[in-house]
């Protein structure tokens, strides 16, 4: 039997205050929507490293994890395939905020006032978040 093997991406969750860090995608699918910054996942590389390097790579920051978010596997959420995403909530270390890489700007939301054109399924990633916090 031939299996089919889904990608794993990783997304990362930068929280300050009541505000909550986006970026605004480059690249099609979902090209000109905010969503969280992340990506695919590099063979031998851990999720750990990947949160942290796609993050410095799409906003300029440097990062470190706090907490494992959840994992989110629909395999709709991904136009170009099956995807299984690990979420991680990151605190920043230091760095510039700027958009780099995949993103055309990046910014700081009010978690009460989300941009209504959000990509994937971060709408819902963001609204379990909030869920867990309060």
């Amino acid at each position: 039997m031939i299996y089919k093997i889904p990608k794993i991406t990783v997304d990362g969750i930068i929280k300050k205050g009541n505000e909550i860090l986006l970026i605004r995608r480059r690249n099609i699918p979902f090209k000109n929507s905010w969503a969280l910054p992340g990506g695919y996942l590099e063979y031998n590389e851990k999720t750990e490293d990947a949160v942290i390097r796609e993050i410095f790579e799409e906003t300029g920051l440097f990062t470190e994890i706090i907490n494992l978010i959840g994992v989110y596997s629909d395999p709709k959420r991904d136009p170009r395939g099956h995807t299984v995403s690990i979420i991680y909530e990151l605190r920043i270390i230091k760095g510039k905020l700027e958009s780099g890489d995949d993103a055309t700007d990046v910014n700081f939301f009010n978690l009460n006032n989300l941009p209504d054109n959000l990509a994937f399924d971060h709408k819902k990633v963001i609204k379990d978040y909030i869920r867990e916090i309060s």
